[in-house]
């Protein structure tokens, strides 16, 4: 199956997944908010949007990657370049601003349609620029300039981290408010995970500056 990175990639890229579903931002910001204003059942349906968009992001990036390639390796490579500079000003932004989960019971809230509380998941990540830049920078550190196989590979590890995080963020969804609350308390562990991130993501930024074009 050629479609399949090796082990080592495999491995690293799990580790990055573990990182960054642990990292607060807008998608859990969004599903853990639904679950306090609405219930478990709003939470899980804002949670499927977010991954759907998650999916069309991968698809979108992993064909448009691969297009590159095929047209020209050095280009590809330019790309990963700019990724590993963007990836590196994101664990600075890490280290620099923190990690925030804003999200509180809305008194009064409206009651939403599933239907609606889905859409407006898939809308937020669809939308979201930096989350369109992120798939575009983060998936091509994980294959070659010039693999023939590189779109199978794409779709592998976008589909691959869509599906890892999804226990996780059921589990968020299901014990919102103890989360929040604890990680609202627990600035430590907030900082701790930043510098987690900002190491990971950072490293590997670094390792492709790095790298021959080969």
């Amino acid at each position: 199956m050629t479609f399949l990175p090796d082990i080592a990639t495999l491995a690293a890229f799990t580790l990055a997944c573990l990182v960054l579903v642990l990292t607060p931002g807008p998608d859990m910001t969004l599903f853990v908010g639904r679950s306090l204003s609405q219930g478990r059942a709003a939470g899980m349906a804002s949670m499927a949007g977010a991954a759907a968009g998650n999916v069309i992001h991968t698809m979108l990036a992993a064909f448009g990657l691969s297009a590159l390639i095929a047209a020209s390796a050095e280009a590809f490579f330019v790309v990963k370049i700019v990724g590993a500079l963007y990836l590196l000003w994101l664990a600075f932004q890490s280290l620099r601003h923190g990690s925030a989960l804003s999200v509180s019971p809305e008194r009064g809230a409206v009651q939403k349609p599933l239907s609606r509380v889905f859409a407006a998941g898939l809308l937020v990540n669809l939308l979201n620029p930096k989350i369109i830049l992120f798939f575009l920078t983060f998936l091509p550190q994980f294959v070659t300039a010039g693999d023939p196989d590189a779109a199978g590979k794409l779709v592998f590890l976008g589909l691959y981290m869509v599906a890892f995080s999804l226990p996780f963020c059921a589990a968020m969804v299901l014990m919102a408010e103890s989360f929040a609350r604890s990680l609202r308390r627990s600035p430590r562990i907030m900082r701790m995970i930043d510098w987690l991130f900002a190491g990971i993501i950072g490293g590997f930024a670094v390792k492709i500056l790095f790298a021959s074009r080969a």
